[in-house]
């Protein structure tokens, strides 16, 4: 019985994303060009389950690149109205268009000139009237057994809030950059963290040159405590690695010779590298797929600037 409900209210939601589809038209274009051309701010109000469909509308455009906050209009009746300005867009979320709260705030609205846009099922309503854009989001039925409680009708609105974020998002030109400098603490943040801001770099980073000595290399791989260390010759260009591996290697192979050998006689040539402005995600993708541990930090010069190693992107949670 549970399952069967289930899937009526999933076929009915998905129905009425199906009939936004349908509707979509020139009017979605203006809606766009109206918050794009915004000043201010994008101020989204609702009472009830709209406003919390708003809220999470207002999240997802911040988020995004575009500044919004969410206007509760009862708050808004009692004093919250200065937050507004007149370079600011109020988007209006009420299927019926006639949410008393909201109504009372239209002729503040219209003195300050606040442009208005709509997200009703009532396109003939009292707020459709006074908004400059209206966007239709009527369902034919909600997914509620008793069709009364808000269900299709507020996944329609969200799927509607989340197409004007996504086209502003493309429209702003908004890349991982803009979103990493708005996501800087939590899961998301951290995938977006680049590696110049882990990675090992100035007096922390291994480094030798290409004639040094088999004492000298096993300090200066202890000392900075990554298990490797990078050759890099006097121009600042890599010549190669050595890893903990290369020299258990060398002492299989060589023995006691090893003691006297040269950086450049002991490393391995052409090592994994990454850009400074790469994400740490990449880095993490790449060091896995080689199944290494370290990759050496280069520049737009091939310049050596760091080390990123395996346990300072596991210390992110990435996985």
């Amino acid at each position: 019985m549970s399952l069967e409900t289930a899937r009526r209210v999933l076929r009915i939601e998905a129905a009425a994303i199906e009939d936004l589809l349908k509707r979509l038209d020139k009017t979605f274009d203006r809606a766009v060009d109206l918050l794009f051309n915004c000043k201010g701010r994008v101020a989204v109000t609702g009472m009830g389950k709209s406003g919390l469909i708003g809220r999470k509308i207002a999240a997802t455009f911040s988020s995004t690149g575009t500044p919004s906050f969410f206007l509760h209009p009862a708050e808004a009746l009692h004093g919250d109205l200065g937050m507004l300005t007149r370079d600011d867009v109020v988007l209006a979320l009420s299927y019926g268009g006639e949410t008393e709260e909201i109504v009372a705030l239209l002729p503040t609205l219209k003195r300050l000139e606040v442009a208005i846009l709509t997200l009703t099922g009532q396109p003939r309503s009292s707020l459709a009237a006074a908004s400059a854009v209206i966007l239709d989001v009527s369902v034919k039925e909600e997914a509620c057994s008793l069709n009364l409680a808000p269900t299709a009708s507020t996944t329609a609105a969200l799927a509607m809030g989340d197409a004007l974020a996504v086209s502003l998002l493309d429209r702003r030109g908004f890349d991982t950059a803009d979103f990493a400098a708005l996501h800087p603490s939590g899961r998301l943040g951290k995938k977006l963290m680049r590696v110049e801001a882990l990675m090992h770099g100035g007096d922390a980073m291994p480094r030798v040159a290409p004639g040094a000595k088999m004492p000298d290399i096993i300090y200066e791989m202890s000392k900075k405590g990554l298990g490797m260390t990078t050759v890099v010759a006097s121009d600042g260009r890599l010549e190669g690695i050595i890893t903990d591996g290369d020299l258990r290697r060398l002492m299989q192979s060589r023995g006691g010779e090893t003691i006297g050998l040269t950086a450049e006689q002991a490393m391995s040539r052409g090592p994994v590298t990454i850009g400074p402005r790469e994400l740490a995600s990449t880095a993490l993708s790449r060091m896995e797929q080689r199944k290494i541990t370290s990759v050496v930090v280069v520049d737009a010069k091939e310049q050596v600037v760091g080390v990123l190693h395996l346990h300072d992107l596991w210390t992110l949670e990435l996985y």
